[in-house]
């Protein structure tokens, strides 16, 4: 079995942590829980923002492997407070029918939590990709 490879793509900013933003063992691809920063880290500042550069960060994880969220088999996403899941799935609403044009969605698991490592930070997700 081969040894797992570990990235952090230019394209994304740096890990709050002893992390990779990505890990690959042959065809599994996992992204680390990707938040709404910049590449230079600045915190978007609504929950909906947040929350798009959240998806557009997960899609430059999975674009570092050659991959797009076409290959993501599973979605986990945390959000800070309960009133934010309107919110959270109009964001989807809006977006998924261009990452996903074929209406194919991918499995999710949406948690509700205290807290996320920065208090300005409203939405974390993280992903489980196939090549």
């Amino acid at each position: 079995m081969s040894i797992p490879s570990y990235e952090n793509p230019s394209t994304l900013a740096t890990p709050l942590g002893h992390y990779s933003h990505v890990a690959r063992s042959g065809s599994v691809v996992m992204v680390a829980g990707q938040v709404g920063i910049t590449a230079d880290g600045r915190i978007a500042e609504s929950f909906a923002d947040q929350t798009k550069l959240t998806f557009e960060n997960l899609s430059r994880a999975m674009e570092s492997e050659s991959l797009t969220l076409r290959h993501v088999l599973k979605f986990t996403t945390y959000l800070t407070h309960e009133k934010y899941i309107p919110d959270f799935y109009a964001v989807r609403d809006e977006i998924f029918p261009t990452l996903f044009p074929d209406g194919k969605y991918p499995a999710n698991t949406l948690l509700i939590i205290s807290r996320l490592v920065k208090p300005e930070l409203l939405v974390e997700i993280e992903a489980i990709g196939h090549a």
